[in-house]
């Protein structure tokens, strides 16, 4: 692990694990390292793995489970604490941000420069309406 912790995964609760497993290995390329289901709590999840670079996003699906904070943009998710979005680091934004459109997420906010210097960003919900931010980078950066 070296000297210092890293993060090793996100966690997404999702009402249609098999949809959001299918858009988000879609959108981003990510493949399924792992699936299975933690029986006591009838908790199912996928863990999704970027090829090569080892970055993970797991989803989880719990029967009962109800929808959680929908937020319309990030200034409406910066309301409530806890997670408010999820982000990717991308090459060619605004290609990203179309084809996401194209595979069935919401626009919240088009390409534009972050408050970041030298970056750019733009949000999308996917189809659950989970809030995604695309995040480029310079290429030397």
């Amino acid at each position: 692990m070296g000297d210092r912790p890293r993060l090793d995964h996100v966690g997404l609760n999702v009402a249609d694990l098999p949809a959001a497993t299918a858009w988000y290995a879609a959108a981003f390329g990510y493949e399924v390292e792992l699936e299975g289901r933690v029986d006591a709590i009838a908790l199912d999840f996928v863990m999704l793995r970027e090829p090569g670079a080892g970055r993970r996003l797991e989803l989880l699906h719990r029967p009962g489970s109800r929808p959680g904070l929908r937020a319309a943009d990030p200034a409406e998710a910066a309301l409530s604490e806890g997670f408010g979005h999820v982000a990717f680091d991308v090459a060619g934004l605004d290609e990203a941000f179309d084809r996401l459109l194209a595979l069935g997420a919401r626009p919240v906010m088009t390409p534009r420069p972050s408050p970041e210097p030298g970056i750019r960003m733009a949000f999308v919900a996917d189809p659950e309406g989970n809030l995604v931010e695309l995040v480029e980078r310079p290429a030397d950066g």
